[in-house]
């Protein structure tokens, strides 16, 4: 570590992307206690989905896990998004069957990406796919916005809401490949089910997911 570096860590100590705890020298990326404690799904919290085959992921969307996501996504973390891609990453190694040619995201509208300054679910799909030793690339686009998802109660409502609202980014990018569709967070499904009939009508093969986390 360069004492430029240190100086730094002195003024401003990292601190666990969970709890918020400052980390002790041994810790990485989050604290020894969160490692203890994460609610962590059972079998990969894998859940079969319509037009897309299934989702892995490896969180559920409660407490800590819950504060750090809004955090990400509201409050400018979008440093977390390397720490999630680790724990993303290895969900997918722990599920080989998923067998994917191409990675993406479910994209964020122009005007909601401005506001928030980021796509939270790019910088998520970047960071996986470096963790994989692999690349992500842009399939869909989003024209217009839409109202936020997590003001809908219901998979009917949430699913009527976000109807139209994803285009092909390039279809000879996804024609007969399977690709692997990451978000941050998994609740009806209603958005991720959007984006792959999308792809499939495109010409993808297969589509597959992977979100951080699952919400109860």
């Amino acid at each position: 570590m360069s004492f430029f570096s240190s100086i730094i860590d002195l003024l401003f100590p990292p601190k666990c992307v969970f709890c918020r705890r400052v980390l002790d020298s041994h810790d990485d990326a989050w604290c020894s206690k969160c490692t203890e404690t994460l609610p962590f799904t059972l079998n990969s919290g894998k859940q079969e989905g319509e037009y897309y085959d299934y989702c892995i992921s490896p969180l559920h969307y409660v407490d800590a896990v819950r504060k750090s996501i809004l955090r990400y996504k509201f409050n400018g973390a979008s440093s977390y998004a390397d720490v999630y891609g680790r724990i993303l990453a290895e969900c997918i190694r722990e599920n080989p069957d998923i067998g994917y040619d191409v990675i993406s995201w479910v994209p964020l509208s122009s005007d909601r990406k401005r506001t928030r300054g980021y796509d939270q679910a790019m910088l998520l799909a970047l960071a996986t796919a470096l963790e994989l030793d692999d690349v992500a690339i842009e399939t869909l686009i989003k024209p217009r916005d839409v109202r936020a998802q997590s003001e809908l109660m219901g998979r009917e409502a949430r699913s009527a809401n976000i109807s139209g609202a994803y285009e092909i980014a390039d279809p000879e990018l996804i024609e007969g490949k399977c690709v692997l569709l990451i978000d941050d967070i998994v609740t009806t499904g209603s958005t991720l089910s959007e984006c792959a009939k999308v792809l499939l009508s495109a010409g993808a093969a297969r589509v597959v997911c992977a979100a951080l986390a699952r919400g109860e």
